[in-house]
């Protein structure tokens, strides 16, 4: 249990920061599942209570992004039903599988979605001019397996929605980044649920980390309409295939 009043602060920054990043490049979890567990969590455990204190940073991309999200209902609600069931199933294979296994497989999720997050720019450009209407069988396939992702993992599969998403809408892309928020945050939802019903979630911390990326999303959304990604985004980039090689060595 933490009760340390400056790791529960340290945490509530990280929080802050992971909404913040969250929002606008889609790595929230690269930013607060190293915080967790650098306060001690093991790795499971930080993962678990990393996917339940970023329905904050849901919470707040939404309330921050209501403009871009207006008009967006009819082709958000089946995307977010599919990643919320996903994200269920993630939620249960991450809880029915070995801690070991978790602990080999995360420093190549991070690593790979590192990648795509570079890679995003040039994921766009290829999809330019192509928006395909309706919910496609491949969409609906892949937007399901993105939130099988994000409920066992999560770190990054903003990143890899964005990138789907993109390539089958033809509009703004803070009106595709809003959608994105909303979409991946369902994935946690039912795995959040799932996660508080087994005992394992670390409160005090998940408060923490949910309290500073509320309002770290809320301010990440607002920005994105202003501020170039681009060196927020190869930052993180870079930092994400730091944090994987790390933890690998450490596996």
């Amino acid at each position: 249990m933490i009760t340390d009043p400056w790791v529960l602060l340290l945490l509530v920054l990280a929080g802050v920061g992971a909404g913040l990043t969250g929002a606008t490049a889609g790595l929230a979890s690269l930013v607060s599942y190293p915080a967790l567990l650098a306060a001690g969590l093991p790795p499971v455990t930080a993962n678990i209570t990393n996917t339940v204190a970023m329905l904050g940073t849901t919470a707040g991309a939404a309330a921050g992004a209501r403009p871009e999200l207006a008009g967006q209902r009819r082709r958000l609600i089946p995307l977010c039903a599919l990643t919320t069931v996903g994200g269920a199933c993630g939620g249960l294979v991450l809880l029915l599988t070995p801690s070991g296994a978790f602990t080999a497989v995360v420093p190549w999720l991070i690593g790979g979605a590192s990648l795509v997050l570079m890679a995003g720019p040039r994921l766009r450009r290829l999809a330019e001019g192509h928006e395909h209407h309706g919910l496609s069988p491949v969409t609906a396939v892949v937007a399901f397996l993105i939130g099988i992702y994000g409920g066992y993992f999560g770190a990054a599969a903003g990143v890899l929605m964005l990138a789907l998403l993109v390539t089958v809408w033809n509009q703004p892309l803070a009106r595709t980044n809003a959608a994105k928020n909303l979409v991946t945050g369902s994935a946690n939802l039912l795995a959040a649920i799932v996660f508080s019903i087994t005992g394992k979630v670390v409160w005090p911390a998940a408060l923490a980390v949910c309290l500073g990326s509320l309002g770290g999303s809320w301010l990440g959304s607002v920005l994105v309409r202003r501020l170039p990604a681009t060196p927020l985004r190869i930052a993180i980039g870079i930092g994400g295939l730091g944090l994987a090689v790390v933890l690998g060595l450490r596996a």
